[in-house]
């Protein structure tokens, strides 16, 4: 699932050139992908976005008039791309904004599971729609992450993944934040010292910010990632093969030299972890 450098870099991107040219004409959309019926699409015709925001991994396209919002959350598979006029384009995208003079907003998804989601709503129920999401990661201090460390007692791997608690993280910078900060996914929030709570907010803050560095500049996977998705390669602070915790949804990397004190983590589908 794209995550907070990733989207951030998109919208950074998409910014000036989804408001330069009214719409044209929204839409189509996939039955699976609009998520809401009213206001239609069709609203969209004839006005012009403002440009383009961010909340968590949600991409915001506010229009001009402040009265309507389209929000779009690409989950696993989804890919928003602005294609110059005369670009070629798929044929039957999930969802497509034309811009008069040519240009357009594409959304794709691939695989058989359609789950990334487009909404038109008013500002009021985006608020209402997003009110559970946590502090944006990228903003948060040591204080702020100490704050939510603090509120009950939870293994940090989920926790960074809680868009509750925090927003933009998922599973991969979870992986990455936990290397730069030398810390176990399964070790306790409320275990932390005052130094180690200041040490996981540096990681975080310097992972989120080398990785949108990295996407800005048109960087894949294999730049931005220096433990997820690596299973047995050296690790880039102390050369120990990378080892993995598998899950039935999903999978952790971690270095056992700088994370675990040289503990292998036992998989959770086998039997109970280490801790």
């Amino acid at each position: 699932m794209p995550e907070l450098p990733e989207v951030e870099a998109w919208v950074r991107e998409l910014d000036p050139l989804v408001s330069r040219a009214p719409i044209d004409k929204a839409g189509p959309a996939h039955i699976a992908t609009l998520k809401t019926f009213a206001p239609p699409l069709s609203s969209l015709d004839g006005r012009r976005f403002e440009g383009a925001k961010r909340r968590g991994k949600n991409l915001l396209f506010p229009l001009q008039g402040d009265d309507l919002v389209l929000r779009v959350h690409l989950m696993s598979a989804g890919r928003l791309r602005f294609l110059p006029a005369g670009a070629k384009a798929p044929k039957t995208p999930m969802f497509r904004v034309r811009f008069t003079g040519g240009d357009e907003l594409v959304l794709t998804e691939g695989g058989k599971k359609k789950r990334a989601g487009v909404w038109l709503v008013t500002p009021e129920q985006l608020d209402e729609d997003l009110a559970h999401l946590g502090p944006d990661a990228l903003e948060l201090d040591a204080a702020g992450v100490g704050e939510i460390l603090g509120r009950e007692r939870r293994q940090l791997h989920p926790l960074l993944r809680d868009q509750r608690a925090l927003t933009g993280i998922g599973r991969a910078h979870a992986n990455e934040i936990l290397l730069r900060a030398r810390m176990s996914p399964f070790k306790a929030s409320t275990d932390l010292s005052d130094e180690e709570i200041e040490r996981l907010a540096t990681a975080m803050h310097e992972d989120l910010t080398r990785a949108l560095e990295l996407r800005e500049r048109g960087k894949g996977d294999s730049d931005v990632y220096v433990v997820h998705n690596r299973l047995g390669e050296p690790c880039p602070q102390c050369g120990t093969p990378i080892a993995r915790v598998d899950f039935e949804e999903h999978t952790i990397y971690y270095c056992p030299s700088c994370q675990t004190g040289g503990r292998l983590l036992k998989d959770r589908r086998l039997s109970r972890l280490l801790r």
